[in-house]
């Protein structure tokens, strides 16, 4: 679940004016620190376009794909030759959630989705960090760098791509 709340948050966000980005492409570093103050980091790349399609690169610690469109996410898990698709059981609309995310000082907003609280961020009109707390109440800061918003994407490349012979799961 925190894998697939911060891959739509992420996805999708990149501008000021938050509800007039279509595309957004950017490297990415996130965190992730458990009650315990144990945290795990990954880093990759990731695109993201209107309506809700989205590819995360994670490159580091380990290689894994991640795909998401309005129905589906596909996770490729090269390093064990699987891949598992989930239907997405949830409205979550994170492009409306943006959209009325209030300003609470120059550089910074807030949004909200059901109980949990987004801060995001900003430099130079681009998103920079985005930090939340996850279901299993782990703090996650998303770090991005090398952002662009707005441009043109071929479509393919969301998409979930894998050889014929990995594992297939669906859930």
């Amino acid at each position: 679940m925190k894998l697939f709340i911060a891959t739509l948050l992420c996805s999708t966000l990149s501008y000021a004016s938050l509800d007039t980005i279509n595309s957004f492409k950017a490297d990415f570093t996130q965190s992730v620190t458990d009650d315990k103050n144990a945290t795990l980091q990954y880093s990759g790349n990731l695109s993201a376009q209107k309506p809700q399609n989205a590819v995360w690169h994670y490159l580091l610690p380990i290689q894994k794909d991640v795909y998401i469109d309005r129905f589906r996410v596909s996770i490729v898990e090269p390093e064990i030759e699987q891949v598992i698709i989930r239907r997405i059981q949830t409205k979550f609309d994170f492009f409306h959630m943006i959209k009325n995310a209030k300003k609470i000082d120059a550089n910074r907003y807030e949004a909200y989705y059901e109980e949990s609280k987004f801060i995001i961020d900003m430099q130079n009109k681009l998103i920079k960090k985005i930090s939340y707390q996850d279901t299993f109440e782990n703090t996650v800061i998303i770090v991005f760098t090398n952002q662009e918003q707005n441009v043109k994407m071929n479509e393919d490349i969301f998409t979930a791509v894998y050889p014929l012979d990995y594992d297939v799961i669906r859930d």
